[in-house]
């Protein structure tokens, strides 16, 4: 099960859970000031730790790679679509809020919010 390029700009390593080699599909959007950085779940292609299972670890290590300001940028999670009879492999976006409680860290996108960062 291949992700589609389209939903990343570049592949982004990281060291996972217990150091573990991993890898996500990264995108950075700058738009009317704001900084998102939007990371890709790659299934079969990466070999270690999921990008919501590496949560904190992966956006401080994507702020420090690309010299950006970690309390300044949205954070959100992609769960590509894979053409799948699965509906848990069927597109979503996720903002993530680390500071929030747990029923609250997640917020699914809708289309016109991914419109608007991404212009799709």
């Amino acid at each position: 099960m291949e992700v589609s390029s389209d939903y990343y700009d570049e592949k982004f390593n990281f060291k996972g859970e217990w150091d573990m080699p991993s890898v996500c599909g990264l995108m950075i959007r700058n738009v009317k000031g704001k900084t998102y950085i939007i990371v890709t779940e790659l299934y079969q292609e990466n070999p270690g730790t999921s990008v919501t299972y590496a949560g904190r670890s992966l956006v401080e290590q994507i702020c420090e790679a690309k010299g950006l300001d970690a309390q300044n940028v949205t954070y959100i999670e992609c769960n590509p679509d894979t053409n799948s009879k699965l509906s848990f492999y069927d597109e979503k976006f996720f903002q993530v809020d680390f500071d929030a409680d747990l029923e609250h860290r997640y917020r699914q996108l809708d289309r016109a919010e991914l419109i608007k960062i991404m212009g799709l």
